[in-house]
């Protein structure tokens, strides 16, 4: 097989996909449920004419919170990366043929002979020494690499998608209807969002879509007891 028929099937592999998936994932599932509980609360407190300006300000205020904190977070992997990047760099040049035995002793520790395991060692270090210690060593592979914009972009743009649904719920309904259309689109948009994280993780559709039902309907049941208990 050639080394671009290895590289494709690669590409079909869920783990490539888990940064900005996982990103964009819990931005459309954080949406759904800050903005329906922050609709349902302000509602259960007596001002539904508030909910257009509550919900427009949920949805840039979540988006800009959730863009801001992935960046901060993944730039903090990828800043630990480069960090161990760089200390790598400086232990091989220090200290090479140490280095070459670490290497041979986690193939070792893998399961091969001690002879294959040098030979395999001494291969990927004429090849490239560093890209053999990131990857065996410390498990950095170019396909899960830390991406902050890219991850920063995805949160911000699926929490402003998935933090729509509930306001068009507020939007649409009568002054009598308008928790529980919130309510109802939360939930169209959460099995939505469960479906769409279970296909594309691989997971079990049922308990994914379970577990996000679950957990949104708590977060939005406990926000509304505690808009209830405001005075309208």
């Amino acid at each position: 097989m050639s080394i671009e028929a290895v590289y494709q099937r690669n590409e079909h592999h869920r783990g490539s996909k888990s940064g900005w998936l996982r990103a964009a994932v819990l931005g459309a599932n954080d949406g759904l449920v800050s903005n329906a509980s922050l609709l349902i609360g302000v509602a259960a407190a007596g001002r539904t004419s508030f909910l257009p300006v509550a919900g427009l300000a949920g949805i840039t205020a979540g988006a800009m919170s959730m863009a801001v904190g992935e960046y901060i977070s993944v730039q903090s992997q990828a800043d630990i990366e480069a960090s161990d990047r760089q200390m790598e760099i400086e232990h091989l040049a220090e200290d090479p043929e140490g280095e070459l035995e670490e290497l041979t002793q986690i193939y070792v520790e893998r399961g091969l002979p001690r002879e294959l395991a040098e030979k395999v060692a001494q291969t990927f270090t004429e090849k490239d020494v560093l890209a053999a210690h990131l990857r065996d060593e410390l498990g950095h592979f170019d396909n899960n690499k830390a991406q902050p914009s890219k991850a920063a972009f995805a949160s911000a743009v699926s929490f402003a998608l998935g933090a729509t649904v509930p306001l068009i719920g507020a939007l649409v309904g009568s002054t009598a209807t308008k928790v529980t259309l919130i309510i109802v689109f939360a939930f169209v948009g959460l099995f939505g969002t469960g479906v769409i994280s279970s296909k594309l993780a691989g997971s079990p559709m049922r308990r994914t879509v379970l577990r996000v039902l679950i957990g949104g309907g708590i977060g939005m049941a406990i926000t509304a007891g505690i808009g209830s208990l405001i005075p309208a």
